[in-house]
């Protein structure tokens, strides 16, 4: 049977802004108080009433609207009008930057959609009953959900490899090696392994002392998303110099065929594939990568390694956490959760029955690297995963499976996929998860 292409699209790139770290220290608070815990249900809390978002802005809303009710004269009721006045303002504004955001996910989705439409109508001139049959054929050839469990033989701990380390400036570091990575599946190695350039996994390191030097400072591992992967837009994506001031060294890894591993190609990156034998090649690729970075950051030294990433980079690191026992914390944000489900919410699967009959097929065809299929091995408190209330990219529901999977805290910010209004608190809730198991000492003064 001829494996075709079945019409899975891919998350689409994620330019989020830059956020130095000065934006950590004057963020504004985001509409309804911009990070808010789930309950154990975890389900995305509810707005608060007028009157608890005015008490909230007043204590927490932009330093103008502080400003305007100190320089009000006349009285303390007249103050308290201005400052009234001013909070509705501001929470009106940030209300209309989420669902602004939520129509920029919107536009993205569009435009990814117009520049795939080739590849998508040459997969969706397969008949129904073909892909189905295509998608199960992919779930045996993965041995079904005999390997799902056999983790050790489909993620096997990658070889020691010596990182390649080229200076780049103070602190910062850039690193490649080999990737100790072979697909599993013999019939698309070649195809795989086209890519020469991918063959070399890469990252960029930023640390407190030299890249020689022992130490004993925690690091984390921040994973970009779809199409991510350039220096210039990952030194913006993330906080970094704030990570480095709470007591944590930075690595930035190269997800597979994206940036300087797709070679010549262009356009969108290889991966994920439309084919889902390539994704599966994939993410087993990556997770290798990782590991491989985990277990350097240990020799030199680390206490503790966690993982973070953000959209195709949060199903990532999830899915590393649910394969390996080397990990010591975990943030997932704005993830992918289920290719299936990003599938069937972009409308790439039909209608009715069918569309549940192919939603099934592709969940099983991707199941073996899915962070839905095997339990969470990082303690539970030491796992956070954050939604944003706008997004139309990968939505909360996403955030919300993979939380109640991993039974674990999720917390909501505003804006949408592209446009993370509020996320700083989601970096200061993390910071607070590692203060409260000791990993980072507690921030002196503003965090």
């Amino acid at each position: 049977m001829s494996l075709s292409p079945v019409p899975v699209p891919v998350p689409v790139p994620v330019p989020v802004p830059a956020l130095s770290s000065d934006h950590l220290d004057r963020s504004m608070a985001a509409p309804y108080g911009s990070v808010r815990a789930c309950g154990t249900r975890c389900t995305p809390a509810e707005p608060r009433g007028r009157a608890e978002n005015d008490r909230f802005a007043m204590r927490r809303s932009h330093p103008r609207a502080r400003e305007d009710v100190a320089s009000t004269s006349g009285g303390p009721a007249k103050r308290r009008y201005a400052g009234a006045v001013s909070s509705s303002r501001f929470l009106h504004a940030m209300r209309v930057m989420g669902s602004t955001a939520g129509l920029v996910d919107r536009a993205v989705v569009a435009a990814m959609s117009a520049r795939g439409r080739h590849e998508r109508a040459r997969a969706d001139a397969m008949p129904h009953d073909e892909r189905i049959a295509v998608l199960t054929e992919i779930h045996r050839v993965y041995e079904g959900d005999a390997l799902v469990a056999d983790v050790a033989r489909f993620f096997p701990s990658p070889p020691r490899s010596e990182l390649g380390l080229r200076r780049v400036r103070s602190g910062v570091w850039e690193a490649a090696w080999p990737s100790a990575f072979e697909p599993f599946l013999a019939e698309v190695a070649e195809r795989y392994l086209s890519r020469v350039e991918n063959r070399t996994a890469r990252a960029r390191l930023y640390l407190a002392g030299s890249a020689d030097a022992v130490t004993r400072r925690p690091a984390i591992i921040a994973v970009h998303g779809y199409m991510g992967g350039q220096w210039l837009i990952e030194e913006n994506a993330w906080p970094i110099e704030w990570l480095l001031r709470r007591g944590l060294d930075v690595v930035l890894p190269v997800l597979p065929l994206h940036a300087g591993r797709g070679g010549a190609h262009r356009g969108a990156p290889a991966f994920p594939s439309s084919d889902p034998r390539l994704t599966n090649e994939g993410f087993r690729q990556a997770v290798t990568d990782i590991r491989t970075l985990v277990r350097w950051l240990r020799e030199r030294g680390a206490p503790k390694v966690g993982v973070m990433g953000m959209s195709l980079g949060g199903y990532t690191s999830a899915l590393t956490a649910t394969v390996t026992d080397e990990i010591d914390f975990v943030m997932p944000m704005i993830p992918l959760a289920s290719i299936a489900d990003f599938a069937r919410e972009q409308g790439r699967l039909g209608d009715g029955v069918r569309a549940d009959e192919q939603h099934a097929a592709l969940e099983r065809a991707n199941w073996i690297v899915s962070p839905l299929a095997r339990p969470l091995r990082v303690p539970g408190a030491r796992a956070l995963v954050v939604a944003a209330e706008n997004d139309r990219i990968t939505p909360v529901a996403h955030a919300i499976r993979l939380a109640r999977h991993f039974g674990c805290e999720m917390r909501t910010i505003a804006g949408g996929h592209l446009l993370q209004i509020g996320r700083s608190d989601a970096f200061r809730a993390l910071a607070a998860l590692l203060e409260r198991d000791g990993i980072i000492a507690p921030a002196r003064g503003r965090s």
